[in-house]
């Protein structure tokens, strides 16, 4: 068989590979205006400031303070005047002259008894913590959605960028071995194996490509940024380990860092605090008040004062009191299995974040940079048929499927990590 065709044809699409990245190239700067090249710190800027989600749950703080201002507040006196409408023995009407007409006018005060003012008011307080909480727990929420989202679609993207040179040479080879196949000069098996291999990379690519736009679409939503497409910019040589933390620590740290436990916390203060104030509830309170009498008493110009307060004789708040103490041992309890879920989520993520850095510590910092030496040496030794289409064929298959598994074992490692901080309650770097 004469392989001088097939050696010049190679040649040619290796020529057309580095012309398509050129190409490629340019294209990309053409696009410059749609693309964003985001670090983590300047993602988790944009995220704080424009996230909508955190927005409208700041304003919840807001209303919460508002309440206490509302809870501090006195109850308003109340002013009452009654006059004469109409005067049949002077045929007057709103007779209210000082000589022939009555008017009564009277004060009241309503006076908060056993304390409930304050009482409401340590509610209110502890209401406007909670909702601080609230809005804290969902910051490292998503907080931590969006930093699991950039390392996923980091390292997908170095995915693709491994696609993209084995599919633009195997595309050239393709259309090359078709037509060496026209003229008989390469068999049919050789030239269904290039295009089977062109078809599956293409394939594989076209479902991380998906993968990559609804990471896009997740995070132009949390940051709030319409890019047509995000660029993560990372240091991949420069990861956090975490053999060196110790459990104990990262529990202690969980204890003081994890909103959603504070919240169970304020839950239980709340509770005790409802129950102090139903208590207080059957405790009637006190109506004081004073009133002037023109002329329509047993004398003239009479002065009177008035006490008045509800007689607790059936109603003592009595099922409220019960509630409260039910709702009591239910924050309890709600507390302890908060705190054993946050035990449990650091230990786990503990463990599952030092099973694989100890995993990618195994590996040889240079493997990709040498897998990649090696697939140029692999696709000049094909074109000068130094090896088979075959021993090519499961070559490019192997590469891809190392450099697919050296990228999702990278992410895996910062998905585990970016759990074990989000299980803590902080980043590292704080």
């Amino acid at each position: 068989m004469d392989y001088q065709p097939i050696r010049l044809l190679c040649l040619l699409a290796t020529m057309a590979l580095w012309t398509n990245l050129h190409l490629h190239a340019q294209s990309v700067l053409s696009l410059k205006e749609d693309t964003l090249h985001l670090t983590l710190p300047e993602a988790e800027k944009q995220f704080i400031q424009n996230n909508l989600q955190l927005l409208a749950q700041h304003y919840n703080i807001d209303i919460a303070k508002a309440q206490v201002v509302q809870a501090r507040l006195f109850n308003n006196p109340n002013l009452g005047i009654t006059g004469n409408l109409y005067n049949p023995q002077q045929n007057k009407k709103v007779d209210l002259s000082n000589h022939t007409g009555e008017y009564i006018v009277g004060a009241q005060q309503l006076i908060l008894l056993a304390g409930k003012r304050n009482k409401q008011i340590s509610l209110a307080i502890t209401n406007s913590e909670s909702q601080e909480n609230k809005f804290l727990d969902l910051l490292r929420t998503l907080r931590f959605t969006l930093r699991s989202d950039f390392y996923q679609l980091y390292f997908l993207q170095q995915s693709t960028s491994a696609y993209h040179t084995q599919i633009t040479f195997l595309e050239k080879l393709n259309t090359a071995y078709q037509d060496l196949l026209a003229k008989g000069i390469v068999t049919l098996k050789d030239a269904v194996r290039i295009k089977s291999l062109f078809y599956v990379l293409k394939s594989e690519q076209t479902t991380l490509q998906n993968q990559i736009n609804d990471l896009n679409a997740d995070m132009q939503l949390l940051i709030r940024d319409p890019s047509a497409l995000i660029i993560p910019v990372t240091d991949s040589s420069n990861f956090f380990t975490v053999s060196h933390l110790s459990l104990n620590v990262l529990l202690d740290t969980a204890y003081a860092n994890r909103f959603d436990l504070k919240l169970a916390e304020n839950n239980l203060q709340y509770a005790r605090q409802n129950l102090s104030l139903q208590k207080a509830m059957a405790t009637p309170d006190l109506t004081v008040g004073a009133q002037f009498d023109k002329r329509g008493s047993f004398v003239e110009n009479a002065s009177f004062f008035t006490l008045a307060m509800d007689l607790p004789f059936f109603n003592r708040n009595q099922g409220n009191i019960k509630a409260a103490r039910i709702s009591i041992d239910q924050s309890k309890t709600l507390l302890q299995q908060q705190h054993e879920a946050v035990q449990n989520e650091v230990q786990r993520s503990y463990l599952k974040a030092l099973n694989t850095d100890q995993i990618i510590q195994s590996f040889d910092p240079s493997f990709k940079h040498d897998l990649d030496r090696l697939l140029v040496g692999i696709t000049e030794n094909f074109e000068k048929k130094n090896i088979s289409l075959l021993e090519f064929t499961d070559f490019y298959e192997s590469y891809k499927t190392n450099i697919l598994q050296f990228n999702q074992l990278q992410n895996e490692r910062m998905q585990a990590l970016e759990a074990l901080q989000f299980a803590i309650g902080k980043t590292f770097n704080q």
